[in-house]
């Protein structure tokens, strides 16, 4: 068993360890932007193809000491790079490096590509090539200090990108959060889930996603893994095949998504249609406030603008106040949500927040905020 490095979004971590603990993977360590498990190649394959909140699953190769370049040099070099890599075949290298000796990343990165071709050339007198490409078999190096680890990124391109959305609409919301604020949330997966203000639709996508049981990774056609020695199609054929088998095919509970802009919701629905859920959602072209809220108890979850530029937040804070009222007048007996990364506009909305649960998006400190929305009075 060897050591695998999940990396994703500062602060989602818990919930990559819920997901990992829902397939069965033990979470060995947590930290701020990964978690760590165990396993194989075959694990990883699997983890690509399951895991909504992640970003790289990394499989270490090597764990080793070095204060200095040459000292990376040395020791990379008697890694086994010809039992993952082909000396045909080509190559990437990613690289996050805090270490005194070393002043831009990109110096060590080239001495790990030096070290791995000469290894290649005395063995086979040839070496593959590489380059700045993620579409092929894609290294990564974590130097702290003196500690190196080495890995394959068995993801490539991030998996963080669900490969659905062809239209975003405004700062839309990265697919790994998404699925994270979600999971955060109390929707258990059997009732309503409303998304006003949905723009390109990746919340209410990825919800229809998590409640029909289908991958992230089901539909992607490229991963690292597949350019690496040993790698067996027909195992990955197989995993897809038991994956879709487990998919389910009907829903009995709604999932709404409006917005009061038709380009919005056009490309909401373009968007779902490549994730294979267009036809559970119901899309509706309307003012938030006219948003259907079924009579059921459910979650209703906003993501609106957060007024970042001068001037924006006047403009947004009556927007913002009508949301706290919709949420009183509709959604009693749900529990509401809103995704923010402007805590100023969030006082605005009139309500006692239940949770709130710290995000990082596109490096804003954000909140996803709880809103317990009773039925009649809270005593009652």
């Amino acid at each position: 068993m060897s050591k695998i490095v999940i990396s994703c979004a500062p602060s989602t971590a818990p919930y990559l360890a819920m997901e990992l603990e829902a397939l069965n993977y033990p979470v060995v360590e947590m930290n701020a932007t990964d978690v760590v498990t165990e396993g194989d190649m075959t694990d990883c394959m699997r983890l690509n193809l399951y895991l909504r909140t992640a970003h790289r699953v990394l499989l270490i190769i090597a764990e080793l000491q070095a204060r200095t370049a040459e000292q990376l040099y040395q020791k990379a070099k008697r890694a086994p790079w010809e039992d993952y890599l082909s000396p045909d075949g080509y190559f990437s290298i990613d690289s996050f490096v805090r270490n005194e000796s070393i002043l831009d990343y990109r110096f060590a990165s080239l001495k790990l590509k030096d070290a791995i071709a000469d290894r290649f050339q005395q063995k086979f007198g040839r070496r593959p090539d590489s380059g700045k490409e993620k579409d092929q078999a894609v290294l990564f190096m974590h130097w702290v200090e003196d500690k190196v680890s080495l890995a394959l990124d068995t993801s490539g391109e991030t998996i963080a990108k669900h490969g659905y959305r062809h239209l975003p609409w405004k700062a839309p919301l990265l697919e790994s959060i998404a699925s994270a604020t979600i999971l955060a949330s109390r929707w258990d997966r059997r009732s309503p889930f409303v998304n006003p203000m949905c723009g390109s639709g990746t919340l209410a996508i990825e919800a229809a996603q998590i409640a029909l049981n289908i991958p992230p990774g089901l539909e992607r056609d490229n991963f690292g893994f597949m350019h690496l020695n040993g790698y067996k199609p027909g195992i990955w054929k197989d995993m897809q095949e038991e994956a879709k088998e487990d998919c389910w095919t009907e829903l009995s509970f709604p999932i709404i998504a409006t917005d009061n802009n038709p380009n919005a919701i056009a490309a909401a629905r373009q968007n779902a249609r490549a994730a294979r859920v267009e036809e559970f959602i119901t899309f509706e072209v309307c003012d938030f406030q006219d948003t259907p809220v079924p009579e059921e108890e459910g979650v209703v979850i906003f993501n609106p603008e957060w007024g970042l530029r001068l001037g924006e937040q006047e403009q947004l804070a009556p927007v913002y106040r009508q949301i706290g009222d919709f949420f009183k007048a509709k959604c009693s007996g749900y529990w509401g949500y809103i995704f923010t990364g402007n805590l100023e506009l969030a006082k605005q909305v009139g309500l006692r927040t239940k949770r709130r649960m710290e995000f990082v998006n596109s490096k804003i400190d954000s909140r996803l905020l709880e809103y317990e929305l009773y039925k009649g009075s809270k005593k009652n």
